[in-house]
């Protein structure tokens, strides 16, 4: 049986000197006491008894249990603010992956089965094969670990060549999807791009360097129906949502001639940014700047010449583009305008003269009532008495 345990009462002064922070072990040897012997002529081992308990504090967490593995390798591998501004790191952050489909054969997994018509003929003779489960190959799992580790090192995996941006795996010009639904309405026939993508960082007193994705997108179903926005987030991921959600839900409809093309050439201007678009013949395709095309191509705009002067801002360009396009004016209601008849060019028509539209009142004004400063070219009337800038050439002379 074991010794039973006395309680013994100290001192104060070995009191203090037992619990005392810094005596340690020497220091509960001095304050030791004998004990008297019993009855029982043995002597038993003494605790020193107390007023109050010694209490050391144990930190059970710390930020290696409470983070999660993938935080963890963010805060050893991430860089600074500070060096992101000097260049460090810039390959920091991109996911990349190794093709998990080398090495595997369809019909053929974990589970080794005989599926006829996948892996197995279904017919073998005249006699008609099973589905049914073979031995495990045990040496599967080490083929392909095989096969992966002889790819070397991780690399991107490419994306189609119709995935593609403007510039490689960049974000502005790729698709991002159709908004999503809102109740019952569906945006079938969508498809929304990214026009410009960029980080935005602000100020402020309690956060201090505050760091966001700001992305600009287009969204149209190609019939005429498109509409634009600008969102920011945290995240990339976030941000995409919000964007495409945002344009999804200030959609405009733009009018279009034959389904191809606009109606008539116009100038176009939002801030210092100067658009000059012109009406092309079908066929022709689309010859302007990428932003523009994009819009185009979500409009539902296939053939068109546009000439961009002053500053090129992706976000000043597509308001002065879409301002263009909602102010057009269709052929009646030219006509019906300038109370005269319309009359079409075209050099598929031997540049014979087609009248497109009259006036809706059949009140035509004849050549008297018509003051002489009146403008009758219909291009420099829509164009409001803007050119594009060209470059004189320098006739050459003779020597």
């Amino acid at each position: 049986m074991a010794a039973p345990v006395r309680l013994v009462c100290l001192s104060l002064p070995a009191r203090q000197l037992c619990f005392h922070p810094t005596a340690g072990l020497r220091g509960l040897a001095v304050a030791a006491v004998s004990v008297r012997k019993p009855s029982d002529g043995q002597q038993h081992p003494a605790l020193c008894g107390a007023s109050s308990p010694l209490v050391q504090a144990i930190r059970h967490t710390s930020f290696f249990n409470r983070l999660t593995a993938e935080q963890l390798w963010k805060g050893v591998t991430s860089v600074s603010n500070a060096g992101k501004k000097q260049g460090r790191g810039k390959g920091v952050g991109k996911k990349i992956a190794k093709d998990l489909n080398r090495g595997q054969v369809i019909g053929i997994g974990r589970e080794n089965m005989v599926w006829p018509g996948l892996n197995a003929p279904v017919l073998r003779g005249r006699e008609l094969i099973q589905q049914h489960q073979l031995p495990k190959d045990e040496e599967r799992e080490a083929k392909l670990i095989k096969i992966r580790d002889s790819q070397g090192k991780f690399r991107m995996l490419k994306l189609d060549p119709l995935e593609r941006g403007w510039s490689g795996t960049k974000m502005p010009g790729r698709s991002i999807g159709a908004p999503n639904a809102i109740g019952e309405d569906s945006f079938e026939g969508f498809d929304t791009k990214v026009l410009e993508l960029k980080v935005v960082t602000c100020m402020t007193a309690v956060f201090g360097r505050k760091r966001r994705m700001s992305i600009f997108a287009v969204t149209g179903n190609g019939n005429g129906l498109a509409g634009f926005a600008l969102s920011k987030a945290t995240t990339v991921q976030d941000a995409i949502r919000k964007v495409k959600n945002r344009a999804g839900q200030k959609l405009l409809h733009i009018q279009r001639y034959n389904d191809h093309t606009v109606f008539h050439d116009f100038f176009t201007q939002y801030g210092a940014t100067k658009i000059y678009v012109k009406k092309m013949p079908e066929g022709y395709g689309l010859v302007c700047h990428r932003a523009i095309r994009t819009i185009c191509e979500v409009v539902g705009i296939k053939d068109l010449h546009a000439k961009v002067e002053g500053i090129c801002n992706v976000q000043n360009m597509t308001k002065a583009f879409f301002l263009g396009l909602i102010n057009q004016k269709t052929h009646q209601q030219l006509a019906n305008e300038k109370k005269l008849h319309l009359v079409e060019f075209r050099k598929e028509q031997l540049n014979f003269p087609k009248v497109v539209a009259s006036p809706e009142d059949s009140v035509v004004r004849t050549r008297a009532e018509i003051p002489q400063e009146e403008e009758l070219d219909l291009t420099r009337y829509l164009m409001g008495g803007s050119c594009t800038a060209t470059t004189q050439e320098v006739p050459s002379t003779l020597h």
